[in-house]
């Protein structure tokens, strides 16, 4: 039960080491990678390692969770009735081609 314990205190401090190290810059994860591994007893690049993983983790996790909410305020603004940018951008560019063409049939008249 101990070990137990002890391997749950890992998980966790590693978890929490994780999150410390996105928020910190490059050279302070390095230091946080030393501190990890002096008190866990461990390898300090394992804990590099470690810690990397758990970013890419969390970077590929933001990643979908950025694509699931523009997804879900496409359906939004699609069920409100509301344009997307890439159809306003589209009436834009027939409205200047319509403004063109007439100019030129007022040319010719």
């Amino acid at each position: 039960m101990a070990d137990r314990d002890n391997a749950r205190g890992s998980l966790e401090t590693l978890a929490l080491a994780g999150l410390g190290a996105f928020a910190l810059a490059a050279g302070h994860a390095d230091e946080l990678s030393d501190e990890i591994a002096s008190r866990l007893g461990v390898e300090r690049d394992d804990v590099r390692a470690a810690l990397a993983d758990v970013l890419e983790s969390w970077r590929r996790e933001a990643g979908r969770l950025g694509e699931r909410t523009t997804d879900a305020a496409s359906k939004v603004g699609e069920e409100l009735g509301i344009a997307s940018r890439d159809a306003v951008d589209d009436l834009r560019l027939r409205v200047a081609q319509l403004e063109h063409r007439l100019k030129l049939l007022e040319r010719v008249s």
